[in-house]
């Protein structure tokens, strides 16, 4: 049920061919090699031992056509490696320099700049953001009267602004300026301020992009020039842009996107003139400079891109556990900085430690990427026992054919889906468990009952809750969607 469990996926916040380039020298091999072969799905049950994939087969599974991927192991880039396909139209294959749209990691690479002007004393954290805004201010209403958008609150997605995220535009669409998006002229409603700032979290990549003007006006350069020469350049990150459209000294060696499909995107790839919420380009390589960076600066390091106390307000938790760029949490009580990031044809995601010097980067150049990233990562924290990324454990109820025999038949979704207005999905039982199927897009979901109505696939992930005394009968789909059975 890819349609269903993709977009709960993505809303909580990845082949053809091997022998791609890689870092690691001939001892390293056997590990990567049991990497390979050993990704790990999201749940394990109680009292199994884990079941383990193989990268290739998982790549072919979920239609992504290339995957770039780096392990910094013991305050070291350990090894990295591409694989499969950077462009199937051209035949030309993922190196470890290949570089592909980082998504919304370009959000906390993008902080990084402001933190450089508050450094410098030409910005504040807690000063209203109109006071350097120019040519555009963020529009005054009655939210605004007590509480201000400040440069803090906006790194935090806690300024109150609206707009999750961009869908980027074609190669044929015209790209618009900074204020024609800020202004809802673009593809993308206008950016202001709905609820009070500083009262709730909510994600906003509306607020990065205010952010991104901010940082330009008082700079003086443009954003991708100003990152280049304070931020990119000083971690070393000598194969990353923040230039939109693709500048042509980087189109040499990108990956293009790819859909759910696997299907070639037309134009290759969309471009983001929100380049602080989504136009960085970048290979897990760099990325993995950056974890080298906050880690060397964490443990001493003065000549770093940030002072180590910037670097530690950048890591202190603000609502819903982020910080001034990252999102944060922790392992043993040690600090851990992650995001994720998702552009049209493109999913990555990253995580490491604060003070420790381990950190996982993968890339994928697909929209089917997400759950296989997720596979990566798990596989590689399972094998250097890093504990960054661990599969649940769960327990499994043993239902009678009675109880799950109520629950066979169609279901039908409360809302219109993907322009399907009647949304019905067929379930059936297969030995012990109920098997779904999705006749809209032929998607299949084997569910293992956790308890009389709740019930997950351990190989997706996906978690569906039953109600089996209600009248008809409902299906609660990963906690947002609402069917209900269909009666005969």
């Amino acid at each position: 049920m890819k349609s269903l469990s993709y977009l709960i996926t993505l809303f909580c916040f990845l082949l053809f061919s091997c022998g791609n380039q890689e870092t690691q020298t001939d001892p390293i091999q056997n590990e990567i090699a049991a990497i390979e072969n050993g990704l790990i799905s999201p749940f394990v049950v109680k009292g199994d031992s884990i079941q383990t994939m193989n990268i290739y087969e998982r790549m072919e599974h979920y239609h992504v056509p290339g995957v770039s991927i780096a392990v910094v192991k013991d305050g070291k880039l350990h090894w990295a490696k591409g694989y499969g396909i950077a462009n199937t139209a051209t035949g030309d294959s993922v190196t470890i320099e290949t570089i592909f749209q980082a998504g919304s990691i370009s959000k906390p690479l993008a902080a990084l700049g402001a933190l450089k002007l508050v450094q410098e004393g030409k910005m504040d954290l807690n000063e209203d953001i109109n006071t350097y805004l120019k040519g555009w201010q963020v529009p005054e209403n009655k939210f605004t009267e007590t509480e201000k958008v400040t440069l803090e609150r906006l790194l935090t997605h806690t300024a109150g602004m609206t707009v999750h995220g961009f869908p980027g535009y074609t190669q044929t669409d015209t790209f618009p300026d900074i204020i024609t998006v800020l202004e809802g002229k673009g593809n993308t409603p206008t950016i202001f301020v709905d609820t009070i700032p500083g009262s709730i979290w909510r994600y906003s990549g509306g607020g990065y992009t205010v952010m991104e003007k901010a940082v330009e006006d008082v700079s003086g350069q443009p954003l991708d020039v100003f990152l280049a020469e304070n931020v990119l350049e000083s971690i070393g990150m000598n194969h990353s842009t923040f230039g939109q459209p693709l500048p042509q000294n980087h189109q040499v060696n990108f990956s293009a996107a790819y859909d759910s499909d696997g299907k070639l995107i037309e134009g290759l790839y969309h471009n983001y003139p929100e380049q602080a919420a989504a136009g960085l380009w970048t290979t897990p390589s760099d990325l993995a400079k950056y974890y080298l960076e906050i880690q060397a600066i964490r443990s001493g390091k003065t000549d770093g891109v940030l002072s180590k106390e910037l670097i530690d307000q950048m890591l202190t938790e603000h609502k819903n556990r982020w910080g001034l760029g990252p999102a944060l949490g922790e392992r043993d009580g040690k600090v851990v900085f992650a995001h994720g990031g998702k552009n049209a044809g493109f999913s990555n995601d990253m995580m490491g430690y604060a003070d420790q010097g381990d950190a996982i980067i993968v890339m994928t150049s697909a929209d089917g990427g997400v759950r296989l990233m997720s596979e990566i990562m798990r596989g590689i924290s399972h094998y250097y026992d890093m504990n960054l990324r661990n599969p649940g454990e769960v327990e499994l109820a043993d239902l009678s054919q009675e109880q799950l025999e109520h629950l066979a038949g169609s279901y039908q979704l409360d809302r219109p889906l993907n322009g399907i207005e009647n949304y019905v999905v067929e379930v059936s039982v297969q030995g012990k468990n109920i098997f779904v199927y999705d006749p809209n897009n032929g998607d299949e979901n084997l569910l293992s009952p956790t308890s009389e109505t709740d019930f997950v696939d351990l190989s997706t992930g996906d978690r569906v809750k039953f109600q089996p005394s209600e009248n008809p009968v409902g299906m609660l789909w990963g906690g947002s969607f609402q069917f209900y059975k269909v009666e005969e």
